[in-house]
């Protein structure tokens, strides 16, 4: 199924115009951007959608540290982009000031975590805790956590390693509304109207607790 290319969220990086069509994401249009606008329009890897196809089934495109065989598959806020080979490179997706979604390289140890958001937690038959993510992956895990805090996602083990809780001083970033792409600090937390009072680049902004995600 295809989207047309001027319907494409305005946090896609890609030129309005061009091609009439783009591919659309299986899940969560407006949440990250498909491996083939990924590799094809932000990266530069392949020139069309047959060689991107070509490297997903030759396995040299991985996304968190596994396979990935459809290029429609979403690459999240966060997510690691491996591209194999002899001259391996690792990129993360994040969200710039201008609001759109652009890819960061890094290197070692960083690309084997990520940071997500606890969107809920689940009491499971047993007394086990299920932590769920705001990229939809759920982990077993006892490690101490409460909504709205993040997690560091150890990508190779697919183990939590920690928590950083959503607190006074904590820095975060703004990934959704008007502010998307700013970071900032927060200053106060208004719980009962869900929202913080956040510092970014010396000015005061109120931001709702769903729209951000803490950083350290």
């Amino acid at each position: 199924m295809h989207l047309k290319r001027q319907e494409s969220p305005k946090n896609w990086p890609v030129e309005r115009k061009g091609t009439t069509y783009l591919v659309r994401p299986r899940y969560n249009i407006n949440q990250g951007v498909p491996v083939l606008v990924v590799m094809r329009d932000m990266l530069k890897f392949a020139a069309n959608r047959r060689e991107v196809k070509k490297a997903l089934n030759g396995k040299q495109i991985l996304l968190n540290h596994r396979n990935v065989f459809d290029d429609r598959d979403n690459v999240l806020l966060f997510d690691v982009v491996t591209i194999t080979g002899a001259s391996e490179k690792n990129y993360r997706l994040i969200i710039g000031k201008n609001k759109k979604f652009a890819l960061k390289e890094i290197h070692g140890s960083e690309a084997n975590q990520k940071t997500s958001k606890v969107v809920n937690k689940t009491t499971l038959k047993g007394g086990k805790i299920q932590i769920n993510l705001s990229d939809g992956r759920n982990f077993l895990s006892d490690v101490k956590c409460r909504t709205n805090d993040s997690v560091i996602v150890n990508l190779k083990s697919k183990k939590i390693e920690r928590s950083i809780p959503l607190k006074k001083d904590a820095r975060v970033i703004v990934f959704a509304g008007k502010h998307a792409g700013e970071e900032g600090v927060i200053k106060e937390i208004d719980e009962e109207k869900n929202m913080v009072k956040l510092e970014s680049d010396k000015e005061m902004i109120n931001i709702l607790i769903k729209q951000i995600m803490v950083l350290e």
